[in-house]
């Protein structure tokens, strides 16, 4: 009789063509999957919380899969990553009931984007934070951000290939902090959503990147959400920096919402 478990995974994504698996192989589920079945000595099939694209990384991406064998959840932890590279971890491991889905449990995700604001390209960084060379404006964004907070027909920031079924999400919350000297200074902009559209958060941080580079006025926000336009948006910021800090679920399910990886994350 098979058993419903959760787990929570960290990685980066600059090796991977995204979470969902392909026939080429070169995806975190499918370097999940292997590992799995190599541990259990059993094929494994795993659902994640949310699709990542190539390039983005996660802090505690969540995924259920059902098991037919017995082990302790920290064997599972253990195990797993024996098969693992090294920037692919189990975090942890929970038993859950036979209903909880990753995804559909799910009351909301947490995104985190960073950004360098420098003359001088990341060397040491590059891959885990976006860069611009122009001074941002924190006031103007934050007044820009706050245009996207609340249920809204989000299809001015949609990709093309999206499959959600509605463009309509409820915004919690957008915060944007920052630390360093003028010139060298990091931007994180948290993003607290229902859920996300596909390229949702980098197409946001284009526009928000627009509007603190002095390129646009914090109103200009609103008139891209009301366009309901694609191309009424600034261009998709690249995946470097965006981190999918992880869904969360009501408490009785027991799933964690934190990981050694966001002490890491500044």
């Amino acid at each position: 009789m098979s058993r419903r478990l959760a787990l929570g995974l960290a990685y980066r994504g600059q090796a991977y063509a995204g979470w969902q698996s392909q026939p080429g192989g070169r995806t975190v589920q499918d370097r999940l999957e292997r590992a799995l079945a190599q541990f259990a000595q059993h094929p494994l099939r795993t659902l994640c919380a949310g699709r990542t694209d190539a390039g983005v990384h996660a802090l505690n991406q969540v995924v259920h899969l059902d098991v037919p064998v017995e082990r302790t959840p920290f064997s599972w932890v253990r195990g797993v990553n024996r098969y693992l590279p090294p920037d692919i971890a189990v975090q942890w491991c929970r038993p859950v009931a036979p209903d909880f889905h990753a995804r559909s449990s799910a009351r909301g995700r947490r995104y985190r984007f960073l950004v360098l604001e420098s003359a001088v390209r990341p060397a040491i960084e590059q891959g885990a934070c976006g860069w611009v060379f122009r001074p941002l404006d924190g006031a103007a964004m934050r007044a820009a951000a706050d245009c996207l907070v609340g249920a809204h027909d989000f299809s001015s920031f949609r990709a093309a290939e999206c499959q959600a079924r509605s463009p309509v999400k409820t915004m919690r919350e957008i915060t944007i902090t920052s630390r360093g000297a003028p010139m060298a200074r990091y931007w994180r902009f948290d993003f607290d959503a229902s859920a996300f559209l596909h390229h949702m958060v980098r197409n946001i941080v284009g526009c928000l990147v627009a509007v603190g580079s002095g390129r646009h006025r914090p109103a200009w926000m609103s008139e891209v959400l009301e366009a309901r336009r694609r191309d009424a948006a600034a261009p998709t910021f690249p995946p470097d920096g965006l981190y999918f800090v992880g869904p969360y679920y009501d408490a009785a399910h027991g799933i964690p919402e934190h990981t050694p990886a966001m002490e890491w994350l500044p």
